[in-house]
């Protein structure tokens, strides 16, 4: 299991990766080559639930939409 310092080192890396639009990421002397930016966004995803985690909390992707016809 990673530290909360490596996960962010590594989601760091990522979105200055995406940034740049370069599809090669180096972190801690390990070099990891993407497909495209929609597999760095969801490896950014993945971290992002990762860190979450290790901070102790819940990421929530839901919207729950409520409406009525206001009579």
């Amino acid at each position: 299991m990673a530290t909360l310092e490596e996960l962010r080192t590594r989601r760091e890396a990522l979105l200055a990766s995406r940034a740049s639009g370069v599809a090669r990421v180096s972190y801690d002397g390990k070099t990891v080559d993407y497909r495209s930016l929609a597999e760095i966004d969801r490896a950014i995803e993945a971290l992002d639930r990762e860190i979450a985690a290790a901070e102790g909390r819940r990421i929530l992707r839901h919207l729950r939409v409520v409406s009525d016809k206001g009579l």
